[in-house]
């Protein structure tokens, strides 16, 4: 199977000093311990890489480290969306010079397009370089979701080559994977053994900062045909997921868990997000000390 973007993906966090500047150290580090921990993709500058925060220069920044430290070893797949199709046109041509490997492109947030803006805008930035394009389907947090018929229609384009559903209709996600050869990626780690069970080629994750070796198993059971087992990796994980995905917010509390790893020095986030209090990292340190992520 062709895997433009890899299979087992974390959306990575962007690692901060206390002052709030890029920490180049703590971003290779992370991308270290994403590959030892069973990933063959990383996205940087999406949701949980605080994208809303970057800075364009920042975004190509980690492009750069990114892919400095991964080499050849995984997949970069660089966010360049934006609710501004030139803006996003420029990002994507900036990430393809900055040796980027593919493309987050996620639907134009609070303008709140039409289905026809929508395949504009997409057409538009895949229309930019050459690099396959990853969908990102999250109406929570943009306002519109992609209907079946628009991804069916964006599917023609040799360009757009997946989806990252972070919408959870699980019927639309059938159905479109069954029109078209998108390769599906499961967005939400709650959810990540339905979309895999149902054909999804694999997840695009958050908790994958700290249990990447567990849902690389699960994608590899599923592939299997070894539900029993994925099952049973899901069940285990529910805890952490608990902990880093329905607390407070995934990047902030991803951070405080790489940092109880000693994957990274600090846990610094950017206003508007601010660090969790004690109560959440000792949820956090009891579904790490609880969970068997070796």
């Amino acid at each position: 199977m062709n895997l433009p973007f890899g299979r087992v993906l974390t959306a990575m966090v962007t690692p901060m000093t206390p002052d709030g500047e890029l920490d180049a150290t703590g971003a290779k580090a992370v991308v270290k311990h994403l590959l030892d921990t069973g990933h063959d993709g990383i996205v940087v500058n999406g949701t949980t890489g605080e994208s809303a925060t970057l800075t364009s220069a920042e975004s190509i920044e980690m492009v750069e480290w990114a892919g400095e430290a991964a080499g050849e070893a995984a997949k970069i797949v660089a966010g360049v969306g934006s609710n501004d199709t030139r803006h996003a046109v420029e990002m994507a041509k900036l990430a393809a010079n900055a040796g980027a490997d593919a493309l987050l492109l996620v639907s134009p947030y609070y303008n709140k397009p039409t289905q026809a803006g929508l395949l504009a805008h997409c057409r538009a930035v895949a229309d930019a370089t050459d690099l396959p394009v990853l969908l990102y389907d999250i109406p929570g947090r943009t306002g519109i979701p992609f209907a079946v018929d628009t991804l069916i229609a964006l599917a023609e384009h040799p360009n757009i080559q997946g989806v990252k559903d972070a919408k959870g209709d699980f019927w639309a996600a059938s159905q479109v994977m069954a029109a078209t050869a998108l390769q599906w990626f499961s967005g939400a780690d709650e959810v990540n053994l339905v979309h895999l069970a149902q054909g999804a080629t694999g997840v695009v994750s958050v908790v994958g900062h700290v249990a990447g070796k567990r849902y690389a198993e699960m994608v590899a059971a599923v592939e299997a045909g070894d539900l029993a087992t994925a099952r049973r990796i899901h069940l285990a994980l529910i805890p952490l997921v608990e902990a880093i995905m329905n607390t407070s917010q995934g990047a902030i509390m991803a951070k405080a868990a790489l940092k109880e790893l000693g994957v990274i020095e600090h846990a610094s986030v950017r206003l508007p997000y601010v660090e969790g209090p004690p109560e959440h990292l000792e949820k956090l340190r009891a579904a790490l000390a609880s969970t068997d992520l070796s």
